[in-house]
């Protein structure tokens, strides 16, 4: 469900909680309480406490609409389901940060091996700091 916004403005243009109740044919005290279930919904509030939703901020809002009102969740459901996703994308990236950490070594394999006299003595240590790290590695975890 993708909101229809028939005024005009920009495709990442603030809306106003009117705007986006309108569009999307939600209650506006629905729309606030859910900001006060959902912390991850957060829209801007300016002076007077006029909110202003982003379009992250819509598409929070088609979600929790989706899984609450047309999937049937439970609000805690929905807030749990949320919180699922939101982690698989923190592991995606955990994943890329792994990649990066493994192309470093790699790198610095290769800086070995083209190395001169200074970085001999640390081909020499090296090794054995790798299995000092092991060995702590292995109490820690007992």
């Amino acid at each position: 469900m993708a909101a229809d916004f028939d005024d005009g403005k920009d495709e990442g243009a603030l809306r106003t909680i009117g705007e986006v109740s309108e569009a999307l044919d939600i209650k506006t005290h629905v729309l606030r309480y859910w900001e006060q279930q959902f912390p991850m919904l957060s829209p801007l509030k300016r002076s007077g406490g006029r909110r202003y939703y982003r379009p992250g901020d819509i598409e929070m809002v088609e979600t929790i609409n989706q899984l609450v009102n047309v999937e049937g969740y439970t609000l805690k459901g929905a807030k749990a389901a949320l919180k699922s996703t939101d982690r698989r994308r923190k592991d995606r990236r955990k994943g890329d940060r792994r990649e990066d950490r493994k192309q470093k070594k790699e790198s610095a394999a290769n800086d070995l091996e083209n190395a001169g006299p200074k970085d001999e003595i640390i081909a020499e240590v090296l090794p054995r700091l790798k299995a000092i790290r092991a060995k702590l590695a292995d109490l820690v975890e007992a």
